[in-house]
């Protein structure tokens, strides 16, 4: 692994949060409102997955899960809903989205936003060194909780961890920052569950995603469920 690059200037990174919201929620909106600003981030882009290749496919379509992230976004002008995971062929992977995203921006630094399972699970991901040659990471994890401090995560972060984030703007790529954020115990599999069994999903998403959800039945209970059963 390669050390990190400097870069000229003091231009804002760019938080990139990857998944595939289905549906997107209030834990994701927050999470990425608290890391933009501690990290001081430009914006943060939410990437729609459309195959994700480490888990079920999403239950709503993409484009219904990308109409929800446009609604949930609409008044926040630093969130950017990106696309391009739809628009290319194959899998999803996060190192292509990195490694497209870093041709895009060539002048600033990229910051991929995790939550601490998916940074634990991160030597599973394909090509995983290359997220560090590509991005920064920025884990968002509950306050009190301890990272890892052996195996390769563990060795990982006494080589990178980032004493401030400053130094996500000093350099192209290869720390790590580790933020503590509000803790909102919010799962898009417990929303779907709900809405499943006709409850409301309010107060758990966006006043105008709750209508989209609500408007398509997209995870109501199916006649052919109901049959089955």
């Amino acid at each position: 692994m390669t050390s990190a690059r400097t870069i000229p200037g003091s231009v804002r990174p760019i938080g990139v949060l990857g998944g595939t919201f289905d549906p997107v929620h209030i834990g994701h909106l927050r999470i990425a409102l608290e890391l933009l600003e501690s990290a001081s981030l430009a914006e943060v882009r939410f990437v729609l997955a459309a195959r994700p290749p480490h888990r079920p496919a999403p239950k709503a379509s993409a484009e219904l899960r990308l109409r929800m992230l446009e609604a949930a976004v609409a008044d926040e002008p630093r969130f950017v809903v990106d696309r391009r995971e739809l628009d290319r062929p194959g899998p999803s992977y996060t190192v292509d989205t990195l490694a497209s995203l870093a041709e895009e921006f060539p002048d600033a630094s990229l910051c991929l936003l995790l939550g601490m399972d998916a940074f634990l699970g991160l030597p599973s991901w394909h090509r995983w060194p290359m997220h560090l040659e590509l991005a920064h990471l920025v884990v968002a994890h509950r306050p009190g909780s301890r990272p890892p401090d052996d195996g390769p995560l563990g060795d990982l972060l006494r080589e990178r961890l980032a004493r401030s984030p400053a130094e996500l703007s000093a350099s192209k790529a290869g720390r790590i920052h580790m933020q503590a954020v509000t803790p909102l115990d919010v799962s898009s599999t417990a929303i779907r569950t709900a809405v499943k069994a006709g409850k409301d999903p309010r107060y758990l998403v966006p006043d105008a995603v709750r209508r989209i959800i609500l408007e398509t039945e997209c995870y109501a209970e199916k006649e052919t469920e109901k049959a089955e059963g």
